[in-house]
């Protein structure tokens, strides 16, 4: 065997090994993410889709600028967050 092609060899094993690693890890990732989502969304009582958690998290901001507001003691402008963040969040949590 030429010694060329046993460092081709070696050479491509290795970076056949760090493409097997990455793969996997993104792989893992993506089923942990998948199932994070799933199980938020399950408990909540929402569709998975991205505009539902999307609308999740606006109502749950909205939700702390009305905490913000009344640390301010800004209390209407608290008022008003807190209500169309309870208004969002009700609409869609079943």
């Amino acid at each position: 065997m030429n010694p060329f092609e046993w460092l081709g060899e070696v050479l491509g094993s290795i970076v056949r090994v760090i493409i097997d690693s990455l793969a996997w890890l993104f792989d893992m990732l993506s089923g942990a993410s998948a199932a994070f989502i799933n199980g938020f969304a399950r408990t909540l009582g929402v569709n998975s889709s991205w505009l539902s958690i999307a609308a999740v998290i606006v109502g749950l901001l909205l939700l702390y600028a009305g905490v913000r507001a009344f640390m301010r003691r800004h209390f209407i402008a608290g008022v008003i967050w807190l209500l169309l963040g309870l208004w969002l969040l009700s609409a869609l949590v079943r």
